[in-house]
Parts: C-alpha cells; sequence; structure tokens
C-alpha cells in the first residue's frame, strides 16, 4: 500500500484497478526507530504537537506544585505545559534527555513559568529522596504527584526477555513510581492529587510487551488500592490509560516498519498527539475532579471501551 503521511489526514487504500476505496487510518509519522530508552522527542520525525495554542487557563491550579516524572518530552511535557497555563510550578525529573528537558525548561520559562529540572534516575530511592528535598528547599510544597516516567521492550515471545529487561521495566515503571510516592506522601495534604500512568495495553494484553503489560496492570492495582488508603485524607489517586500518543517511547520500543500503524486499530482509526491528552491532566489534578479517586480514565480514541 501507498501512502504519504501529515497529522489529522485521511488515507485510502485503492484496491488494485477497480477503483475501490476504504479509509485506512490516519498516520502520524513513517517509519523511524530510536536505539535508546526513553527516547529523544527532539530526533522524532513529525515533532510532536505538545502544546494546544487553543488552550487557555483559568487559574485552576494556581499555586499549585507539580512533580511530573519525564515532564521532559512527550506526555509529560504536555502535561506540564498546560498545568504552568493553569497557574502551577512544576518539577521535572529525568533521566538523560539534557536536549530535551532544558528545552522544556525554557518553553516554560519564555511563558512566565517556573520549571525545576532535576537529572537522575528514579530507581534510585535517593534520588526519590532528592526530587522531594528539592522540591520543599524550592517551592515549599507539594501538591501534585504525576507518575509518568517509563520504558517499554518489544519482544515478540516471552522467552525474549532477558532478566535484566524484566528487572529494568519493573524498576523504571514500578519502583519508581513506589519510591517517589512514598517519599512525597508526608507533604501532601487535604486536596493533594497523584495520578499515574498506566496504558491501554493492561486492558487488551499486548503481545509484544508483556513485561510492560505486567506493570502498567500492576499500576491500576497500586492506584486503586491507594486510592482507598488515602481516601479518608481527601488525598486523590488515579491512574490514566493512554493509547497510542506520538511520543519518544514510540521509536524507541517499536521496529520502525510498525510506526506508520500505530494507532490504526483505535476507533477513530488513528494515533494521537500529546497535547490531546493534557486536559485530562488538569481535570484529575484541579477541584474540577473532587469526588474522583480510584478510577482510571481511558483515552485511546475508543480501541478499548466499557
Amino acid at each position: 500500500m501507498e501512502y504519504d503521511y501529515m497529522f489529522g489526514n485521511t488515507f485510502y487504500n485503492y484496491e488494485g484497478n477497480k477503483g475501490i476505496k476504504s479509509i485506512v487510518y490516519n498516520i502520524l509519522a513513517p517509519e523511524q526507530e530510536q536505539n535508546v530508552q526513553p527516547g529523544m522527542e527532539y530526533l522524532m520525525q513529525p515533532l510532536p504537537i505538545f502544546d494546544n495554542p487553543n488552550y487557555l487557563g483559568s487559574n485552576k491550579l494556581k499555586d499549585k506544585v507539580a512533580i511530573i516524572t519525564g515532564g521532559d518530552s512527550g506526555l509529560g511535557r504536555a502535561c506540564a505545559i498546560a498545568f504552568i497555563k493553569e497557574g502551577a510550578k512544576v518539577v521535572i525529573p529525568y533521566l538523560n534527555e539534557e536536549k530535551d528537558a532544558y528545552y522544556t525548561k525554557d518553553y516554560i520559562e519564555n511563558m512566565g513559568g517556573e520549571c525545576l529540572l532535576l537529572k537522575g534516575d528514579i530507581t534510585d530511592h535517593n534520588f526519590c529522596k532528592y526530587i522531594v528535598d528539592s522540591t520543599i528547599n524550592r517551592f515549599g510544597k507539594i501538591d501534585i504527584l504525576i507518575n509518568n516516567a517509563g520504558v517499554q521492550y518489544q519482544q515478540d515471545i516471552l522467552e525474549n526477555i532477558s532478566d535484566e529487561q524484566f528487572d529494568w521495566t519493573m524498576k523504571v515503571n514500578i519502583y519508581g513510581m513506589f519510591y517517589l510516592t512514598k517519599e512525597v506522601l508526608p507533604y501532601l495534604n487535604s486536596g493533594s492529587s497523584i495520578i499515574n500512568l498506566s496504558s491501554v495495553t493492561a486492558f487488551y494484553g499486548d503481545p509484544q510487551l508483556i513485561d510492560y503489560v505486567t506493570t502498567k496492570s500492576a499500576i491500576v492495582g497500586f492506584t486503586r488500592a491507594l486510592a482507598r488508603n488515602l481516601a479518608l485524607k481527601n488525598i486523590r489517586v488515579n491512574a490514566i490509560a493512554p493509547g497510542f500518543f506520538w511520543t519518544p517511547l514510540q521509536p524507541a520500543c517499536w521496529e520502525a516498519e510498525k510506526i506508520p500503524s500505530l494507532g490504526a486499530d483505535a476507533a477513530m482509526a488513528r494515533g494521537a498527539m500529546p497535547y490531546e491528552l493534557a486536559p485530562t491532566f488538569v481535570y484529575l489534578a484541579s477541584n474540577d475532579s473532587s469526588y474522583v479517586t480510584g478510577q482510571v480514565f481511558h483515552v485511546n480514541g475508543g480501541q478499548v471501551m466499557g
């Protein structure tokens, strides 16, 4: 099949010379891949759209302080930009994505916002303590925690998942979330919000992401249990299970030829740009969701329903 790509276009497949036309799917990106996890946004083509110019903030998070792991790029960057528009200050722990991290910081500061970058590995409990200590020293409080950082690796069969890969996926996606949440909790007050990133794959079981799916399913359980544990303190805990979004995680995980078809199995027949998830972060972080806890929000274009 021959196709071009452009965000927002619909592509058609012509069957032979019969002139039969059928809608295939929207393509966000051509074939590409990266050999590093969790991926570099500045290398992607096209670049993800993380800021919706039509999104106008209304002080829903005025003077709030949010920690957003992996906020240097992808969904975390879109979240950070929306939070800044809503009046928050953001702290962004990142692993090694220097260029992406400083681009995000400069973008935020050009908006008139405040951003603290912290480089390190969230699988190290001491670094998670450092994140919290640095946030308190800089801003004096913590209101919102976004556990967004994660890795995923494509393997066709379970036997190809090495012990090292399994261990690393667990540590980044689960241990890091556990360590940081544990360190943040003493500083959260009534009205605070924790948002964990699960995945649509946890609900249909992607056969090429077995270890990743395992962690994202565990995040659902963690979210529900912690939500009940903290409910009477009025600290809300929810999760988001995104479908296919054009973020660095995609070219860093999949073989190049799979990239154009990602998102094709959603009911809307397309993937999405990071800015399309940003309002969900805002809703769950703000008082608009004051009676919402222990929930998993599905933003996936209809890939999984119910």
